[in-house]
């Protein structure tokens, strides 16, 4: 019994800490109404950049940008969702 309550207890805090930000990188960002889209963010960042998007994803109120750089190198950035401006975080993969 105390075993399948401890099995019950550490699938539910699993559970519960994957649904949460990193915590690498948190933004002041207001209600989602105002965000810009993803796509928009992904545009700029090709266009711009000539970055190869993985994947953009919500983190911590900020836009979580997976890519490779034009030189194929991993980037792993984040970025305001209403301002798009990049925000520093504790364990950047991209050089500045």
């Amino acid at each position: 019994m105390n075993c399948a309550i401890a099995t019950l207890a550490a699938t539910a805090l699993l559970i519960a800490t994957s649904a949460h930000a990193t915590g690498l990188a948190t933004c002041e960002s207001g209600p989602k109404s105002g965000w810009q889209a993803q796509e928009k963010l992904e545009k700029q960042l090709v266009d711009q950049n000539g970055w190869k998007i993985r994947r953009i994803k919500e983190d911590g109120g900020c836009y979580e940008v997976y890519a490779f750089d034009k030189n194929g190198d991993r980037v792993n950035a984040y970025y305001h969702p209403v301002t798009f401006a990049l925000i520093p975080n504790t364990l950047s993969t991209r050089k500045p």
